[in-house]
């Protein structure tokens, strides 16, 4: 499994003081089945832990996945800042997997 992040992602992880070791664990939860949101088309949602509490109030990361393959966190949020992503938002992440897979 190869995990990847863009440009945008690397520096909202880095703002927000999100350990790599952070990425590998909700990859690792999705290898093994427990994806938090799946929207299809290559499509995932995971929640990443704040430092030193739950993933309840923590973040949540889009990923483009494809499983046993490759992981590409694009974007994240604060779950306090942004309830979820929208539809067409979810259709521009849909476009972007299927032009990298």
């Amino acid at each position: 499994m190869q995990i990847f992040t863009n440009k945008w992602f690397a520096k909202f992880a880095k703002e927000e003081e999100i350990l790599d070791k952070e990425l590998c664990e909700a990859v690792r939860d999705a290898e093994r089945g427990f994806i938090d949101a799946d929207y299809g088309g290559g499509v995932i949602k995971q929640r990443i832990a704040r430092p030193n509490e739950g993933k309840s109030g923590g973040f949540r990361s889009i990923i483009l996945y494809r499983r046993e393959h490759k992981a590409f966190f694009v974007f994240g949020f604060p779950k306090n800042d942004k309830d979820n992503i929208k539809t067409d938002e979810v259709r521009w992440f849909k476009k972007m997997a299927k032009s990298t897979f």
